[in-house]
C-alpha cells in the first residue's frame, strides 16, 4: 500500500501562483509514476501532470502546459505542482496519485490516490 496526502490548495486571483504538494508513505516511492488530476463540481476528473520515476520525464495536459511545472523529490517522498498563471478554470480539488512503470494520462492506470485539495481560483 502507498498513502499519499496533498496539501497547499486554498484561494488564489487569477493570474496568482500556488504550489501543492504531495507526501508519501509506504511502498518504494522513488520506483513509481506520480501523476496529478483534478476534479470540478458536475465534471469528470481529469489529467493534470505526471512524472516518471526519474524526475527527468514529464507530461501535461494541454490546457496547464506552460504554465503549470510538476517536479519531485525521491528523498523526501513528495511530489510538487507549481501552479502559476492561475485562471478560474483552474478551480478543482486536485489529486495526486502513483502507478506503477509507464508515464499515464488516464486515471484508472493509477493505483492509489489522495484524497485531495481544494484549489480555488478568484475572478
Amino acid at each position: 500500500q502507498m498513502q499519499l496526502v496533498e496539501s497547499g490548495g486554498g484561494l488564489v486571483q487569477a493570474g496568482g501562483s500556488l504550489r501543492v504538494s504531495c507526501a508519501a508513505s509506504g511502498r518504494t516511492f522513488s520506483s513509481y509514476v506520480l501523476g496529478w488530476f483534478r476534479q470540478a463540481p458536475g465534471k469528470e476528473r481529469e489529467f493534470v501532470a505526471a512524472i516518471d520515476w526519474t524526475g527527468a520525464n514529464t507530461i501535461y495536459a494541454d490546457s496547464v502546459k506552460g504554465r503549470f511545472t510538476i517536479s519531485r523529490d525521491n528523498v523526501k517522498n513528495t511530489v510538487y505542482l507549481q501552479m502559476d498563471s492561475l485562471k478560474p478554470e483552474d478551480t478543482a480539488v486536485y489529486y495526486c496519485a502513483a502507478k506503477p512503470l509507464m508515464l499515464s494520462y488516464v486515471p484508472r492506470d493509477y493505483n492509489y490516490w489522495g484524497r485531495g485539495t481544494q484549489v480555488t481560483v478568484s475572478s
